[in-house]
């Protein structure tokens, strides 16, 4: 499968089916919010660790281009580190998407722009501009690493990154989820009980006999 082709198969899926197919997929943390509802993400991770500075954000967004995703570790949450003029030159490169482990502002002119924007919440004043960036770092968000090079999914229920292999030995299974769940969903808005096409009581009867039991839903 060529990059191309797994990058438009995932615009196509959510974070909860790639992770329920592969636990190998990295979550990033909670506090990531979308500006905006409704929008989905997929790229190739370009990463900036700001330090409570402006000048690593600019320099990583130079080094952006279409289908990237800039991810920056703000290194604070008391000031903001891209705004308005910012998400609007990484629309214009033809960024994918930006996440923002921080705070964002000019919020109203993030939300009208194209290019979704994730990022922990916003303040009206922003970092200064006087450090020296560094290029191609691995962030750590909580623990989560965040690698140069790797793919990033994000959608309402938050942001999942992975290798290109790790995105590709997923999709398969994630799409066969999403697939079985719509029609069972189906299914439940025509009548049918969801405990009709779930195993919960063969799966609580082994629990209570100290068996692992397997929910699952058919």
């Amino acid at each position: 499968m060529t990059s191309q082709a797994l990058l438009e198969r995932l615009a196509h899926l959510s974070t909860t089916s790639l992770v329920d197919a592969s636990p190998a997929l990295r979550v990033l943390p909670h506090r990531l919010r979308p500006v905006v509802a409704g929008r989905h993400l997929v790229g190739r991770v370009v990463t900036a660790r700001a330090e409570r500075d402006l000048v690593p954000v600019i320099h990583a967004l130079r080094a952006s281009g279409p289908g990237d995703v800039l991810v920056i570790d703000a290194g604070g949450d008391e000031r903001a580190v891209a705004g308005e003029l910012f998400g609007t030159e990484a629309q214009r490169r033809g960024l994918a998407g930006l996440v923002v482990d921080g705070r964002t502002r000019d919020t109203a002119a993030l939300s009208r722009l194209s290019m979704p924007v994730w990022s922990t919440g916003f303040a009206p004043n922003a970092f200064g501009a006087a450090r020296v960036p560094e290029e191609g770092l691995t962030l750590s968000l909580d623990g989560v690493a965040v690698v140069p090079g790797d793919l990033l999914v994000g959608d309402d229920d938050g942001l999942v990154t992975g290798s290109e292999e790790d995105f590709a030995a997923a999709v398969d299974g994630a799409e066969a989820i999403e697939s079985r769940e719509k029609a069972l969903q189906e299914r439940i808005l025509d009548g049918t009980s969801l405990f009709d096409v779930m195993t919960y009581d063969e799966h609580l009867a082994a629990l209570r006999e100290g068996r692992p039991g397997g929910l699952a839903f058919g």
